[in-house]
């Protein structure tokens, strides 16, 4: 089985390079500045310089208006746009169409009601992912796996939530995710990402 990791919330060198020379499938930038991971356009711009072509990069906005988002995607070379506040599918919609990227739609997922708002997104959105927090929260920890045990969707899925490299094989086992995507879990504190953290997630992941 082989597993995709995004590694999400690189601001600096060392994070970039750990994430790029270990393997990372996806790397991700924050616009919003709420979080301690936020980078502005300039800066992700510079790190999206060591950044390979296979490897796709993604930037997550929270609630961002047309001007907010044209703002990044017309500075930084995106290869998938991240929405992960209160966006609608109209929204997902709007917002995929006026940046010609793919986009991908954070769905909070904590339980098995929660399932039910999938589908509207699963009809406009690119990709899906499925976390335990949204906007700028601290980790709400992982979500219940179990819930997507055995379900399939028409579009690919990411799982998110407190992983790291101690639970991540339980995490796949159970859920039967494909890709993965990490941020807390590869900090050795808030807003800062551990090179050693990142290779040895992409190490466990590898192993998958």
């Amino acid at each position: 089985m082989s597993v995709s990791v995004k590694i999400c919330g690189i601001n600096d060198d060392a994070g970039m390079k750990a994430a790029v020379d270990s393997g990372a499938d996806f790397v991700g930038f924050v616009f919003y500045p709420p979080s301690r991971n936020a980078v502005s356009p300039r800066r992700a711009r510079e790190l999206a310089q060591l950044v390979p072509p296979q490897i796709k990069q993604t930037g997550l906005f929270v609630d961002a208006t047309d001007d907010e988002l044209l703002a990044v995607t017309s500075r930084v070379p995106l290869n998938l746009v991240q929405l992960h506040g209160k966006e609608t599918p109209q929204r997902v919609a709007e917002v995929r169409a006026l940046t010609g990227l793919p986009v991908m739609m954070a769905i909070r997922l904590m339980s098995a009601e929660h399932l039910k708002m999938i589908p509207p997104y699963e009809a406009v959105a690119d990709r899906l992912l499925f976390d335990s927090r949204m906007g700028a929260e601290a980790s709400g920890g992982p979500i219940d796996w179990s819930l997507l045990k055995g379900r399939t969707f028409t579009k690919p899925w990411m799982l998110a939530g407190g992983l790291n490299a101690q639970n991540l094989v339980e995490a796949v086992r159970v859920s039967g995710a494909t890709a993965i995507d990490v941020s807390s879990g590869v900090e050795d504190r808030p807003g800062h990402k551990s090179p050693d953290k990142i290779r040895e997630l992409l190490m466990v992941a590898g192993r998958l």
